[in-house]
């Protein structure tokens, strides 16, 4: 493996399906640059998921990484029923009614004077629609507009008008930009995912579809339950660590990824970004929801947000679509990819590209190329030495330690920072002043090292804990000499503990020449 690929500071998050699901796909994915690999829960059964899981935890001790994998849970996503044959014909200026999945279509028909109608397993949206609202399907390609609703013998239907019509497919979402829907936040097949999830010690857990802070409470309460939290939250106040999901003693500890792809997120985006422990700007769901034209402005909007509190973000959706089907991706789309990690993403993630593409390879290879072009453009700008809003109102010890040790980085022009982070929390602090040197951080905990794998900049490495801190550099400079890291008398900064080693214990920065000792 290239050392350079080691030390990318972007993260790379890729979806596994069928054209990323064999070992050998997947060990030349983390070669080239994937660090964290998604399970969509909204395809596949349990035991395909295993599968998969068991597959990228082989390819990661086979290549010596430390990988991330995140379950995304599929919320509730509300999707039409099977359609005949190819599809239903939606025309324009034509009526269509939605029915609840109980309700037989030819009998609700010729009851509604034989308008067509749509079977959806979950309903109340019948009644919770007003005229005039927007209904859209397949990813915003065809638009309804709700006109009323209209009794059955056995029921309610909501009738729309067709705005822009097209082939409906079966199974396809439906959106609802204009209406405050009641669904639940986590479905009881969410449940089920999340159990799957702690029993088999996923690194992460995506929220769908979040509205509220209170939405990620309740999962992450569920998993207090389910023993994947600490019984009591973390105290955030002053002289708190912030980033408990980074610095848990607990093994199974999965933290939660809030995705941002509601307009209700939208208006209560701070206190969503306070309550996650990571923050996903979904781009896809998020596109339909709102305006298309609006999603680049919220997108850095987001970013800003997640900077400010302290919290990685990352920036999904059709980030190289067109790779799906081609070996090389348009120009917008390499200057997309580029200007998410501009804005200041942590992780930049492939969907269909590496899930159902016809080139996975290609496309992680390519955003591994964008990302260090991009990377290595910022670090030729001036450093600043700003931090974030919340992590200077914390007054943690560990917070302010990384600011100095971003100062001491810029005027000493050093390439590199080791630390000891045994649970992650300092080197999730180190991650967030977005320092553009790599962050090595060392820890006997191979849990605490795959939760690092979404941070900017940082590079999990596992180590037994050394006896002290000049034993530990003196195993470090070997490391970074047989890796090619780093020459002779090259400036490194130490972070670590005092005593050395102890977890949640990080006040020392110390300034090392690689060889002297």
């Amino acid at each position: 493996m290239s050392a350079t690929h080691e030390l990318t500071l972007t993260k790379i998050v890729a979806t596994l399906g069928p054209a990323s699901s064999s070992p050998d796909v997947i060990e030349q994915l983390i070669t080239e640059g994937v660090r964290v690999f998604r399970i969509n829960f909204s395809h596949g059964e349990f035991s395909e998921h295993l599968a998969s899981l068991e597959r990228v935890r082989a390819a990661s001790t086979k290549l010596n990484q430390h990988i991330g994998v995140l379950g995304d849970l599929c919320g509730p996503k509300i999707r039409v029923g099977k359609q005949d044959g190819a599809g239903t014909q939606l025309e324009a200026g034509s009526r269509v009614a939605f029915i609840p999945e109980f309700i037989e279509a030819d009998r609700a028909g010729r009851e509604l004077g034989g308008l067509t109608c749509l079977k959806v397993g979950f309903h109340d949206f019948i009644f919770e629609a007003r005229a005039g609202h927007r209904i859209l399907l397949d990813d915003g390609t065809l638009e309804l507009r709700a006109v009323e609703q209209r009794p059955l013998s056995e029921g309610t239907a909501l009738i729309c008008e067709v705005i822009v019509g097209g082939l409906l497919k079966s199974n396809k979402g439906i959106n609802f930009p204009d209406t405050e829907l009641t669904v639940p936040a986590i479905t009881d097949h969410d449940y089920r995912c999340v159990d799957f999830a702690v029993a088999h010690g996923f690194d992460f857990l995506a929220l769908s579809f979040v509205r509220t802070a209170g939405d990620v409470r309740e999962l992450k309460d569920y998993l207090r339950k389910q023993g994947a939290r600490p019984a009591q939250p973390q105290k955030t106040g002053k002289g708190s660590q912030n980033h408990s999901a980074f610095g848990s003693e607990w093994r199974a500890f999965i933290p939660v990824i809030a995705k941002i792809e509601k307009p209700q997120a939208l208006q209560n985006l701070e206190a969503i970004v306070t309550e996650a422990d990571t923050i996903m700007v979904a781009r896809g769901d998020l596109g339909v929801e709102v305006d298309a034209a609006q999603v680049p402005v919220l997108q850095k909007r987001i970013i800003a947000t997640c900077h400010d509190f302290g919290k990685p973000v990352i920036v999904a959706t059709q980030m190289l679509q067109s790779m799906i089907d081609a070996p090389v991706p348009t120009r917008a789309e390499v200057s997309d990819v580029a200007n998410a990690i501009f804005d200041g993403a942590d992780a930049v993630m492939l969907s269909g590209e590496t899930a159902v593409g016809k080139f996975p390879v290609k496309a992680v290879e390519m955003m591994r190329r964008i990302a260090r072009r991009t990377n290595a453009h910022l670090r030729s700008l001036p450093m600043s030495t700003t931090t974030p809003v919340n992590t200077r109102e914390s007054r943690y010890r560990t917070a302010a330690l990384a600011h100095g040790v971003k100062v001491v980085i810029r005027d000493l022009n050093a390439g590199l920072v080791v630390m000891w982070s045994q649970l992650g929390g300092g080197a999730s602090y180190l991650s967030q002043v977005r320092m553009t040197v790599p962050i090595l951080a060392f820890s006997s905990s191979p849990e605490a090292l795959r939760r690092m794998s979404v941070m900017f900049g940082v590079t999990p490495i596992q180590m037994e804990p050394p006896k002290d801190s000049n034993d530990f550099l003196i195993k470090v400079d070997q490391l970074l000499l047989e890796r090619g890291w780093a020459r002779e008398d090259d400036a490194v900064v130490m972070v670590a503990g005092q005593p050395f080693g102890r977890p949640g214990v990080t006040n020392t920065l110390r300034i090392h020449h690689v060889g002297e000792l």
